[in-house]
C-alpha cells in the first residue's frame, strides 16, 4: 500500500487533543469569527471528520462545549445541529437520495456528449477557471480533504450559478475528496445553495462577501449576478422515520462495525458481548467516478485505531473488508463466527446504508440476522426534523445542551 500523507490522525486520542484546543474558543469567539475563511487562522473546530465517522459523538462535543460556554455555546451547538437536521430530514424522504445518485449519473454521461460541458467540469476540478478563490478552494478540497464551511458555499454558488454545471457533479465532487464527506449533509447543502431544498430560496455568492470574510485574500470577479433556475425533484412530505433493532441477548452475536460509527462503546456499557468483530469500510462506493485515496487511508487507520481501543471487548478481530469481494467475505466471516445475529451500528442513507441492505439479505440466506441499532441521540431527534431547520433547532437545543454524553450520567 502506498503511503498517504493525512493533514490529521484519525485516532481518538488526536480528536480528544483537538477538542480540547478548540474549546475555549468554542464560545465568543466562534459565534464572531465562524464565518471568516482565513486560512490555518480560522477559527473552524476541525472536528468534523471525527464526528462524521463518530470517531468522536455529537453529544460528547456538544457537553464539553455547553460546559464550559453556557449559553454562549449557542452558536456553535446550533451549527452542530445541522448535521442532526440533514440526517433526519433525509431519513424521512429517501427518495432525495436516490435521485442525487441517479442525477450524478445522468450528468456523468452528459460529460461523455457535450464538450463544453465536459471541459468546464475539467477545468473546475483541476482549480483552473481561473476564478480567484475557487481555484484555491479546489486545490485546497484535493489537497487537504478540508474546506471551510463558508467557502463549501460559495464554492457551491459559483459552480452551480457561475459554471453552470450540474449540481449533482459539485456535490459528487466533494464527496470524492472530503474527509468529512457525509450524504446527507452534502447532498442536502448543494440542493440548498441550488434553491432544491426550499424553492425560490437559492444562494448567490457576492465577490463583497467573500471578499469580507476572506479578509481580502480572494476577491473574485465576474461571478453570477442571478439565480437561474435548476432543474431538479422538490423534497416530498416527510415520511416516516426509521427505528433501530433490538439484539437478542440469549443469541450468539458478532458485532460488524463500519465509517459512520466508530464508537461502539455505547453497545458494549448496555450488555452487548460479540465473539467477533468485523470492519466493513466502502469508500469507493460514494462516487462512480473515483475517490480521493485519502480517504481510504484515513478510514483504514480510524478502523485500526478502534480495534486497538477497544481490544479484549470485541472478541476476534476481522478485516477491514473493502472492495468488490467485500459482501462475500463478511458473509463467509459471519459463517465462521457462528453467530445468529450481527449487531452494526445504524448507518444513515447513503453507501454504506445501501450496502448494509445487500447484507442483510445475503445474511438471512444463511438465517443470521443483521441488527442495526440506533443510537439514543438519533433516536431522539431524527424524527423532528419534520420542517424546516430552525423549527428544529429552537425544539430541542436546551435540551441537547443540558444532556450528558450517551452513556454516561
Amino acid at each position: 500500500m502506498v503511503d498517504i500523507d493525512l493533514p490529521v490522525s484519525p485516532s481518538r486520542q488526536h480528536g480528544l487533543a483537538l477538542l480540547a484546543r478548540f474549546v475555549p474558543r468554542a464560545g465568543e469567539d466562534y459565534a464572531q469569527l465562524r464565518n471568516f475563511d482565513l486560512g490555518p487562522e480560522s477559527v473552524a473546530s476541525r472536528l468534523s471528520p471525527f464526528l462524521r465517522h463518530r470517531i468522536l459523538t455529537e453529544p460528547e462535543v456538544i457537553a464539553n462545549v455547553s460546559r464550559k460556554h453556557g449559553t454562549q455555546a449557542y452558536e456553535f451547538v446550533s451549527q452542530m445541529l445541522w448535521r442532526t437536521y440533514w440526517k433526519g430530514w433525509l431519513e424521512m424522504r429517501p427518495s432525495i437520495w436516490r435521485d442525487y445518485r441517479s442525477g450524478v449519473l445522468g450528468a456523468k454521461k452528459r460529460l461523455n456528449t457535450e464538450f463544453g460541458l465536459d471541459r468546464t467540469w475539467e477545468l473546475a476540478c483541476t482549480g483552473k477557471t481561473g476564478i480567484d478563490g475557487f481555484d484555491a478552494w479546489t486545490r485546497e478540497l484535493v489537497d487537504t480533504g478540508h474546506l471551510h464551511n463558508h467557502a463549501r458555499l460559495w464554492f457551491a454558488s459559483i459552480w452551480i450559478f457561475t459554471l453552470r454545471l450540474p449540481w449533482e457533479l459539485g456535490a459528487d465532487f466533494f464527496l470524492r475528496h472530503l474527509l468529512d464527506g457525509d450524504p446527507a449533509t452534502n447532498t442536502l447543502s448543494w440542493r440548498s445553495v441550488a434553491g432544491l431544498h426550499t424553492p425560490g430560496h437559492s444562494y448567490l455568492a457576492s465577490a463583497a462577501t467573500i471578499a469580507r470574510f476572506t479578509e481580502g485574500r480572494f476577491r473574485p470577479a465576474d461571478l453570477a449576478h442571478t439565480a437561474h433556475a435548476v432543474s431538479g425533484s422538490i423534497g416530498p412530505a416527510a415520511g416516516p422515520c426509521p427505528q433501530g433493532g433490538i439484539w437478542d441477548r440469549g443469541v450468539p452475536t458478532a458485532l460488524l462495525l463500519h465509517e459512520d460509527d466508530l464508537s461502539p462503546e455505547w453497545l458494549l456499557d448496555a450488555g452487548l458481548r460479540p465473539s467477533s468483530t468485523a470492519f466493513l469500510m466502502t469508500p469507493e462506493t460514494r462516487s462512480p467516478m473515483g475517490v480521493s485515496p485519502r480517504i481510504g487511508a484515513f478510514l483504514s487507520s480510524a478502523m485500526r485505531d478502534c480495534a486497538a481501543r477497544l481490544s479484549g471487548r470485541i472478541g476476534g478481530i476481522y478485516g477491514p473488508v473493502n472492495g468488490p469481494r467485500a459482501q462475500d467475505a463478511l458473509v463467509a466471516w459471519a459463517r465462521q463466527s457462528e453467530a445468529r445475529q450481527i449487531v452494526t451500528p445504524f448507518a444513515p442513507i447513503g453507501p454504506l446504508s445501501e450496502q448494509l441492505d445487500l447484507l442483510a439479505k445475503r445474511l438471512a440466506a444463511e438465517n443470521i440476522l443483521l441488527i442495526r441499532a440506533m443510537r439514543p441521540f438519533d433516536a431522539e431527534y431524527w424524527p423532528l426534523a419534520t420542517h424546516g431547520y430552525f423549527r428544529f433547532r429552537d425544539a430541542i437545543i436546551g435540551r441537547a445542551m443540558a444532556q450528558p454524553p450517551e452513556g454516561k450520567s
